[in-house]
């Protein structure tokens, strides 16, 4: 893996140890979510399945359910019906450790959602230190680490409010490499970006996908869902309308409303 400036990046880790690779990392069966006492649905019964070492790419239009999607695999909300399963654990059942089951997932989301008060350093080596149980000195080996392979390894002791975009969300993107997930989620991570600043943060999660991290990604970077993605999925509604690899979804869409959307993205230049 390489950095926006050149420097060599080895392996983000791979999947844990006892993961093993027969089946899907994340598997979402008819998956439903609704807002507001049920009135307002916004996942309608969503199935989905994420190989190991490939990248799902979910798009479609703002409040089509890409977020909540992501936000339900990570247990930060609650489903209504259905099941979604880790490594063939179904996480959703009540007698689940969400705790344990979030250490395995790491999460990027489009604001950095760094703690201002804390450093580089300690931002990234918290939750390895707090949560994982990671001695300091290891801990803070790891992190130094990871900044060294994103670029940012004269960064560890600066404050988030010196840095810039990008380099934040590198440094977001470190954090949740720390823990050594079995899966990443990221949740339009280039959405708060200054256009130029949109490139080494895309670079970064090219470079992961290389190395075999199992990722899925809502973005509305059309263009850099085709090139990385090896499953595209269009969601509209709440509702997968249509999967398949990027260049069936991209370049034959079966369903008018797919056609519908990517017709408008490529008028507005994004595809």
């Amino acid at each position: 893996m390489s950095t926006t400036d050149g420097t060599a990046v080895a392996s983000a880790g791979g999947p844990a140890a006892g993961d093993g690779d027969g089946g899907p990392v994340l598997r979402l069966e008819a998956v439903r979510k609704t807002y507001g006492r049920g009135r307002t649905v916004v996942l309608r019964d969503v199935d989905l399945e994420v190989a190991p070492h490939t990248v799902t790419a979910l798009i479609g239009a703002s409040g089509s359910g890409k977020s909540t999607l992501l936000r339900c695999a990570n247990l930060l909300e609650e489903i209504d019906d259905g099941a979604i399963f880790l490594d063939g654990e179904e996480i959703t059942d009540p007698r689940a450790d969400a705790d344990a089951v979030r250490r395995r997932i790491g999460v990027v989301f489009q604001a950095y959602n760094l703690f201002p008060h804390m450093s580089v350093l300690d931002n990234i080596t918290l939750a390895p230190r707090r949560v994982h149980g990671v001695a300091r000195a290891e801990a803070e080996e790891r992190a130094r680490a990871l900044l060294d392979r994103l670029g940012l390894g004269g960064r560890a002791g600066e404050y988030p409010d010196r840095l810039s975009g990008g380099q934040q969300q590198r440094v977001a993107i470190a954090r949740a490499l720390a823990g050594r997930p079995r899966l990443l989620l990221l949740d339009e991570i280039t959405a708060a970006l200054d256009p130029e600043l949109v490139g080494e943060v895309l670079r970064v999660v090219r470079d992961l996908k290389e190395e075999g991290m199992t990722m899925v990604l809502a973005t509305h970077e059309m263009g850099f869902a085709r090139e990385v993605a090896d499953q595209v999925c269009f969601l509209d509604g709440g509702v997968v309308l249509e999967r398949g690899t990027p260049a069936e979804v991209f370049g034959a869409p079966r369903q008018a409303r797919t056609r519908q959307f990517l017709q408008r993205i490529t008028e507005a230049g994004r595809l």
